[in-house]
């Protein structure tokens, strides 16, 4: 079957719309001279302003559609549109129609980040589980990628206390799969949508050890808070063994070569405890970060608070809102 052929007409063919066998026009099914069978083709609205005679109304555009040269009841190549880039637009802005309907009645809610591949066993897994709960208890929802792992154990433990236990689950080829410790599942076929979900209904993340999507997670939201694009809220790394390496990276390297200021750090905290985790959540929901903020990177090196009137209207310096 040739679709192309379908759609432009055989050689010597001059295919029309159908619009009741008048002004010239074939009729559908009609066997040409040379063989060819016609069949509808709708015109465009250049066509139709070409004074060729033809006019197609608004619903004639819609309704009409090419059609295959005889009658099948599956086409499937009748469908490849669908998989065009205008389409893909359409779908992407159901996505975040389907996301934001689902997750608008969200009020305060921290999101949990980490490796898919930790297991069960792992002391991080343990950690997260019961981080998962002391969020739940402090009234946050807790909402995290939906998957295995670290995951998994966040929103396990908001569920075992009776929380409310989101997952943004996103279709990846391998490893993703929604974990059974969800109240709430959304699935996701775009990273950059399913992102935006998170940074929109959190207040806060805390970010365990993981992989090159950790990494992107982290990133994202510090570029997005330096940049003012949302407003500051706290962002936690958990696991000093873990990430003190990446951060003495960004103090040495960064900072030192000046593509980064001081006051960038202050938008990291790092810790070892699940209780200042909590607190920290807590404390920046309530207060802008005020207190928690001495224990951030930005501190360590004597950058000025968030909001110092000296720095805040210096544009290097963003962060410090």
């Amino acid at each position: 079957m040739d679709l192309e052929n379908d759609r432009e007409g055989g050689e010597g063919q001059n295919p029309s719309p159908v619009t009741g066998g008048t002004n010239g026009v074939q009729p559908a099914g009609k066997v040409l001279a040379n063989g060819a069978a016609s069949k509808r083709k709708v015109l465009t609205p250049e066509d139709a302003a070409s004074g060729n005679g033809v006019k197609l109304t608004e619903d004639e555009q819609l309704l009409n559609r090419i059609v295959p040269r005889t009658p099948r009841a599956r086409a499937p190549e009748m469908a490849d549109f669908t998989h065009t880039d205008p389409w893909r637009v359409l779908r992407i802005q159901g996505e975040f129609v389907h996301g934001i309907n689902a997750l608008a009645g969200v009020g305060a809610a921290i999101s949990v980040f980490g490796s898919a591949r930790i297991q069960a066993n792992s002391p991080y897994y343990a950690d997260a589980r019961k981080l998962g709960g002391m969020l739940a208890e402090a009234g946050f929802a807790v909402i995290t990628g939906g998957g295995p792992g670290i995951m998994e154990a966040a929103n396990r433990g908001a569920q075992e206390v009776g929380g409310l236990s989101i997952g943004c689950n996103i279709e990846l080829p391998f490893e993703q799969a929604s974990n059974p410790y969800l109240n709430l599942s959304i699935n996701f076929r775009y990273f950059f949508v399913r992102k935006t979900m998170f940074v929109k209904y959190s207040n806060g993340f805390v970010i365990f050890p993981g992989g090159f999507g950790t990494l992107d997670e982290l990133f994202e939201s510090l570029t997005l808070v330096q940049t003012c694009k949302i407003s500051r809220f706290p962002i936690v790394l958990y696991g000093s063994s873990y990430w003190g390496g990446l951060l003495d990276w960004v103090k040495n390297t960064q900072l030192a070569a000046g593509t980064i200021s001081p006051e960038d750090l202050n938008l990291v905290i790092l810790t070892d405890s699940l209780d200042d985790a909590r607190d920290i959540m807590v404390d920046c929901y309530n207060t802008r970060c005020w207190t928690s903020w001495k224990r951030s990177e930005g501190a360590k090196v004597d950058a000025d608070p968030p909001g110092a009137p000296a720095t805040a209207p210096d544009p290097a310096k963003a962060d410090a809102q």
